[in-house]
C-alpha cells in the first residue's frame, strides 16, 4: 500500500503508515472518519507529531482497532511481543506486523516482537462504548512468561470492570492459565481459548479445561495436521483455519471436515476462519459450499 499524501491544513491529519485503510483529516465537527488498521502518523505541515495503532469510526478519543479476523470485531494490545513455542508459530504474522511497525517508527513497537507491557493502553477498554467482541493481545501471548503476574492481573480486572465488552483471550500457555487460575476472577465477559495446531499438542486442551473461564475455546489454526478423536467435552466453541501468507503450510480439506462433523456430533459451535495459502482470498472460507459462522451458544 502506497502512503497518502498529507496535507497541510493548520489543524493537520492522520496518515495511514502501515496495514490498509484510508488516511483522513481533521473535521470541522471535530470528528475524524477513518477506515482501516494499525498504524497512524499525526502530521502537522508534513512533520510527524505522534503516532496511533488502531482505527474507529467515531471520535478520536473513542478509537479501538477495528480487526480483520473474521471471528471477532476490534483488538486490544495491552502487551506485544512474543516467542516461538512450537511448530505452529514458525510464521507469525504478529512477528512480521511488529517488525513492519518497528521499521516506521511506530512506538508502540520500538523493541520489534520483544514481550513489552503498555501499563498505558491497560484502561482503554473501559472507554469504548459500544459492546464489542475484543480479542485480547492479537500480537502477543498474555500468559508468556515475560509477563508479570501482577500485570495480568490487571489486565484481568479491566476485563471484569468493561463488562459492555467480550473479550477473547487466546493462548499457546494454557500451563501458566492454570498456574494463576485461582488469582483470576473469570467474569462471563471473558473467554478462554488455547491454539492446537497438530495431535502433539492436544495435551493444551486438557489444561484449558480445568481453568476457570466460564468459556472454553479451541483455535485449530495453523491446522497442520489431523485432529481425530478429540474429547470435546466442556468445550464451547471450535475455531478452525489454514496458514495464510509467505510460506504457508497446506491443510487437507478432510483434516476440517472430520473436526466439523465431530463439533455437529458433539452439539459444540464451529467456526471456519480460512483455507489459507499465500493468497488467502483467492482460496475463501466456505466449506462444502457453506460459511461456518457458528458462534458459543452463551454469546448467541
Amino acid at each position: 500500500m502506497e502512503d497518502a499524501p498529507c496535507q497541510t491544513e493548520p489543524s493537520g491529519c492522520w496518515k495511514l503508515v502501515a496495514a490498509t485503510g484510508r488516511w483522513f483529516c481533521h473535521g470541522e465537527d471535530g470528528k475524524h472518519l477513518v477506515a482501516g488498521d494499525f498504524e497512524f502518523l499525526f502530521c502537522v505541515r508534513n512533520r510527524p507529531r505522534k503516532t496511533y495503532s488502531g482505527a474507529y469510526s467515531k471520535e478520536l478519543v473513542n478509537m479501538s482497532t477495528r480487526s480483520k479476523i473474521e471471528w471477532t470485531e476490534t483488538t486490544w494490545n495491552p502487551v506485544t511481543g512474543c516467542t516461538k513455542i512450537s511448530h505452529g508459530c514458525k510464521h507469525c504474522y504478529a512477528e512480521r506486523m511488529s517488525q513492519r511497525l518497528q521499521a516506521m517508527g511506530a512506538k508502540k513497537y520500538k523493541y520489534g516482537f520483544a514481550v513489552t507491557v503498555h501499563p498505558e493502553a491497560l484502561r482503554e477498554p473501559i472507554s469504548w462504548k459500544k459492546p464489542s467482541l475484543v480479542f485480547v493481545n492479537s500480537m502477543s501471548d498474555l500468559f508468556h512468561k515475560s509477563v508479570p503476574s501482577a500485570f495480568i492481573e490487571s489486565v484481568f480486572a479491566t476485563m471484569n470492570e468493561a463488562s459492555q465488552h467480550t473479550f477473547q483471550v487466546l493462548t499457546k500457555r494454557p500451563d501458566r492459565v492454570a498456574q494463576l487460575d485461582g488469582r483470576l476472577n473469570w467474569t462471563p465477559n471473558i473467554w478462554l481459548g488455547t491454539s492446537i495446531e497438530s495431535s502433539r499438542w492436544l495435551g493444551r486442551m486438557t489444561r484449558l479445561k480445568e481453568t476457570g473461564a466460564k468459556t472454553k475455546f479451541l483455535s485449530l489454526e495453523p491446522l497442520l495436521g489431523p485432529l481425530y478423536d478429540m474429547d470435546l467435552t466442556g468445550i464451547d466453541w471450535v475455531i478452525v483455519g489454514g496458514e495464510s501468507g509467505p510460506g504457508a503450510r497446506p491443510m487437507e480439506a478432510d483434516w476440517v471436515r472430520s473436526i466439523r462433523d465431530l463439533c455437529l456430533r458433539s452439539d459444540v459451535p464451529f467456526f471456519f476462519k480460512q483455507w489459507g495459502g499465500v493468497f488467502k482470498k483467492k482460496t475463501g472460507r466456505t466449506l462444502d459450499n457453506k460459511t461456518w459462522d457458528q458462534m458459543p451458544k452463551s454469546f448467541c
